[in-house]
């Protein structure tokens, strides 16, 4: 199982920016996937999380309203739309993946990618 995200970058508070997760191997059991991040000195956090079908997602308190996750099955791909961006969302994030039909809710993963840097300047 490999993810790899992409779409980071710097951008300035009040903007937004799009990323994206493709996952490979094993595609042909069904899984649920979800973005993480964590920033210098701070804990990995749940950001957002959906499901196989699509249908049941998860959202942090403080993206909800802003951040919207999608996913295309037929490319394996999932995308985290992030709008009204702010410092406090600068961190590392992390696409995540696990094969279990709980894991969009209870937020436990057992495969990551490598992460993607999103910087938010003031």
């Amino acid at each position: 199982v490999q993810l790899q995200a992409s779409g980071g970058g710097l951008v300035a508070a009040g903007g937004s920016l799009r990323l994206s997760c493709v996952a490979s191997g094993r595609t042909y059991e069904s899984y649920s996937m979800g973005w993480f991040r964590q920033a210098p000195g701070k804990k990995r956090e749940a950001v957002a999380t959906i499901d196989w079908s699509g249908d049941n997602t998860y959202y942090a308190d403080s993206v909800k309203g802003r951040f919207t996750i999608s996913r295309d099955t037929t490319k394996n791909t999932i995308h985290l739309q992030m709008n009204s961006l702010n410092p406090d969302d600068t961190a590392v994030y992390y696409c995540a993946r696990d094969p279990r039909a709980t894991a969009w809710i209870s937020l436990k993963y057992n495969y990551w990618g490598q992460g993607t840097l999103v910087t938010v300047s003031s």
